[in-house]
C-alpha cells in the first residue's frame, strides 16, 4: 500500500476560490481515474491558506497507471489550464507513505 500525501498552499485570500474552482471542474474527474481520496480537507491551524488530500494505492505501479490515465484525460487538462489561469495556486508538496509494519489500514 502507498499513500499519496499532498498539501497545496494557495495565495491568502483565494482558498475558497480555489476549492470551489477544483470542486466544480477538478474532483470528479479525478476521483474517476484515482478512486475516492482517504482524507480531502482544509488546514484550520498552521497555514490556513493551504488544504491537504490523500490518495491510496496498491503500489508505486498502481500510483503511476493511475496518474497517467489522470493526466491524459481532456477534461483533467481543462481544468489544470483555468486553475493555471487563476492563478490562486503557489506550491504543492508531495509526499509518498507506506505503512510501517504495526499498522493495518483500512482502505
Amino acid at each position: 500500500m502507498l499513500y499519496d500525501h499532498r498539501t497545496y498552499s494557495c495565495r491568502p485570500g483565494t482558498i475558497k476560490k480555489h476549492l470551489a474552482l477544483y470542486g466544480e471542474h477538478g474532483f470528479d474527474v479525478q476521483r474517476r481515474h484515482l478512486g475516492e481520496p482517504v482524507v480531502y480537507g482544509a488546514v484550520e491551524t498552521g497555514d490556513v491558506n493551504s488544504y491537504v488530500h490523500i490518495w491510496c494505492y496498491a503500489d508505486a505501479a498502481d500510483r503511476a497507471a493511475k496518474r497517467a490515465s489522470l493526466a491524459a484525460d481532456p477534461e483533467w487538462q481543462a481544468y489544470l489550464k483555468k486553475s493555471a489561469e487563476a492563478g490562486y495556486l503557489v506550491s504543492q508538496v508531495n509526499q509518498l507513505l507506506a505503512p510501517v509494519p504495526f499498522f493495518t489500514p483500512k482502505a
